[in-house]
């Protein structure tokens, strides 16, 4: 499936482009976002990296991610949300929105449009969003998606210099289909 476009509420998800690794780095360099990621801040050669490895990947057959800007009205990239498929209809859960554009409910309406395409589209049975306990905002994203709290993977993720737990949610196609709105 190549290309997508899923039009949200107030963002639209699409294909990376490679004009897109400006504001990729505004994403991926900033550790105001990076300190709630799995890695660590990245300089502009990594995120024309990052860029150039997901338009490639995409157009892989079969496809084994959907790594999607998160784009604005303008159709300029804020952030970027990932399905990562994993397993037998099973997939990994990934966003960020740029710092610049907290607070808007971006984070959300994308989640909710990638778990949406995943269970609809895709036929997935099974959604997982691992997250640093101290990421409050994240926690609560993925509450609203309905997902449920798993368990704290120990020691799961190596991010500034130090080893971070994760806890991990999951949400199945049966609870996405009958939650209400």
């Amino acid at each position: 499936m190549y290309p997508i476009t899923i039009p949200g509420r107030v963002i639209t998800l699409r294909e990376l482009r490679p004009d897109d690794a400006a504001d990729a780095l505004a994403i991926i360099g900033d550790d105001r976002v990076t300190q709630w990621l799995s890695f660590d801040s990245r300089d502009h050669a990594a995120a024309v990296a990052m860029v150039e490895g997901a338009v490639t990947r995409a157009q892989l057959t079969p496809r084994n991610e959907y790594y999607l800007a998160v784009a604005d009205t303008e159709d300029r990239m804020i952030g970027f949300a990932r399905l990562g498929l994993t397993g037998h209809q099973a997939a990994k859960l990934g966003y960020a929105i740029g710092a610049d554009h907290w607070g808007r409910g971006y984070a959300t309406d994308a989640a909710r449009m990638l778990v949406g395409f995943g269970f609809q589209e895709l036929g997935l049975h099974r959604i997982t969003a691992a997250i640093g306990p101290d990421n409050a905002a994240s926690i609560a994203v993925v509450k609203r998606l309905g997902m449920q709290y798993e368990g704290r993977l120990r020691d799961h993720v190596y991010t500034n210099g130090a080893w971070r737990d994760s806890q991990l949610y999951s949400i199945l196609a049966t609870e996405w289909n009958t939650k209400p709105g």
